[in-house]
């Protein structure tokens, strides 16, 4: 069984409690059909930072985990796990792409690529096609919006963890939590 450090697992709970106060109350949501079509905001930034930084296994609990506890304290609507599925693979993606196809490192066209088809994935492909699933709204209406939000959302999450991972403080912790992956 592997360890995790107390260290790691406030990192995780502080990226958890983040990713909740920027998604669910500091975020603009246009609804489409009575339902949250499009949400403007950095929620996904702390899901990131957790899946670059600590691996694809971290990022995507910390989506998981931050979707789910994020519903309970501001529902808006029925519970859908398949939000919940976007949100860990929000983490998932770019952390495994960093680690797994760029074995680690994190120079500025890497993170624009890993974010990139990360947000891609999520917010682009999956999130208008469950909004089609469940609520009838069609594709086209919520997957163009959020494809051209993504030009100005990937290159900002890329800029912010770079700059967070030039700090001498940041990479230590980095290297700390590295060692329990």
């Amino acid at each position: 069984m592997k360890e995790f450090p107390t260290k790691k697992l406030v990192y995780l709970a502080f990226l958890i409690a983040l990713t909740i106060v920027l998604q669910r109350f500091l975020s603009i949501q246009i609804p489409m059909a009575g339902v949250a079509g499009v949400r403007i905001g950095f929620g996904g930034l702390p899901i990131i930072i957790a899946g670059v930084t600590m691996g694809p296994l971290a990022g995507g609990a910390v989506g998981a985990i931050g979707d789910v506890v994020g519903y309970f304290m501001n529902p808006q609507g029925a519970y859908m796990p398949h939000f919940t599925m976007t949100a860990a693979l929000t983490g998932i993606i770019p952390g495994w792409i960093i680690f797994t196809l760029l074995g680690g490192k994190r120079k500025i066209w890497m993170l624009l690529l890993a974010i990139g088809v990360g947000q891609l994935t999520t917010n682009v492909i999956l999130v208008p096609v469950f909004l089609q699933m469940l609520f009838g709204i069609p594709i086209q209406a919520t997957m163009v919006p959020n494809f051209f939000s993504q030009f100005i959302s990937v290159p900002i999450y890329a800029y912010l963890i770079r700059i967070l991972y030039n700090y001498k403080a940041f990479r230590a912790l980095e290297g700390e939590m590295g060692r329990s992956r």
